[in-house]
């Protein structure tokens, strides 16, 4: 293949990611655009992988032909670090990231396997605690910002520390928000811990199963709280480390002002999931308001 042709190729595909961002994750697409240039095409590429992994199981009529999507996935990382070509344009494109020495392939590799593992869950089998669910956030949104910290060639402590916090309040919020669809797919609330559920008596046991009851709205909404103060001490973490976060990092970690409209949107509805004010504009505010504040957040150099 002619270095031209390479060449458009690669074009073709970091095309194909920035609109799979834009049509299937918009709230971070926005913020992608704020990256600079050097570091804009790498992160597509990263936060287009994690819509592939994210929707694999949304998008397939049945949950075997998901999971082996995801398998397929996790095969493909292996091919394209060792400079196999796949014809998939999302991996072409990291494909064309890690030929630079832009990305991991432990970040990879840990996100696609965290998403086996939860397809490999029966709908009715509940986590236990919060810190499973902020395992499944560390590992499949924090690794998205640490390996976009690394294409940007940035290595700082602090700003691993604060992608950790950022990202597993962002998998918190979004699991949260995607309580009622679950719900009306299987019919179980599956991402309630069994030790919040318990607290607020939402647990019950069906036939020597535990299942969540959905029939309780205020105690729903309690546990939904308890669930969404754990994401915001993330945040609040995340931000007591800024001033010694390098001031480029701060660009990468804008994806902690959504996960904050996200947080606020669930305070206005009194942690309500179901309001159907959740699923307006973006993330439950209007469109402008949340491109201003993004807007405001990267002009400051705050995140």
């Amino acid at each position: 293949m002619s270095s031209a042709s390479s060449s458009s190729g690669v074009r073709a595909a970091l095309s194909y990611c920035v609109q799979q961002v834009r049509n299937y994750d918009y709230h971070h697409y926005l913020c992608l655009l704020e990256l600079p240039p050097n570091v804009r095409k790498s992160a597509f590429a990263l936060r287009a992988f994690n819509v592939e992994t994210a929707r694999a199981m949304d998008v397939a009529s049945d949950p075997r032909i998901g999971l082996m999507r995801l398998l397929w996935w996790q095969e493909a990382i292996d091919k394209i670090f060792s400079n196999k070509l796949i014809e998939h344009p999302v991996a072409q494109a990291l494909a064309s990231v890690a030929s630079q020495n832009k990305a991991s392939k432990i970040w990879l590799k840990r996100s696609v396997e965290a998403r086996i593992i939860d397809a490999r869950r029966e709908p009715t089998d509940i986590p236990q605690t919060m810190e499973e669910l902020e395992r499944y956030g560390e590992d499949t949104m924090s690794t998205v910002l640490y390996s976009t910290l690394e294409a940007g060639g940035i290595k700082s402590t602090a700003a691993d520390h604060a992608a950790s916090h950022i990202g597993k309040a962002s998998g918190l919020a979004l699991l949260i928000k995607s309580l009622p669809y679950h719900a009306s797919r299987n019919r179980h609330f599956s991402y309630i811990p069994a030790e919040i559920a318990e607290k607020h008596g939402l647990l019950v046991n069906q036939s020597g199963q535990s299942e969540i009851r959905m029939d309780s709205r205020e105690e729903l909404c309690n546990a939904v709280f308890e669930m969404a103060s754990v994401a915001n001490a993330h945040m609040q973490k995340a931000r007591a480390l800024a001033k010694t976060v390098p001031r480029e990092a701060h660009p990468v970690l804008l994806p902690a002002v959504p996960t904050q409209v996200i947080l606020d949107s669930l305070s206005r509805v009194q942690f309500d999931v179901f309001d159907p004010r959740l699923a307006q504009g973006i993330l439950g505010v209007s469109p402008l308001w949340y491109q201003l504040k993004l807007k405001w957040f990267s002009w400051r150099g705050k995140y």
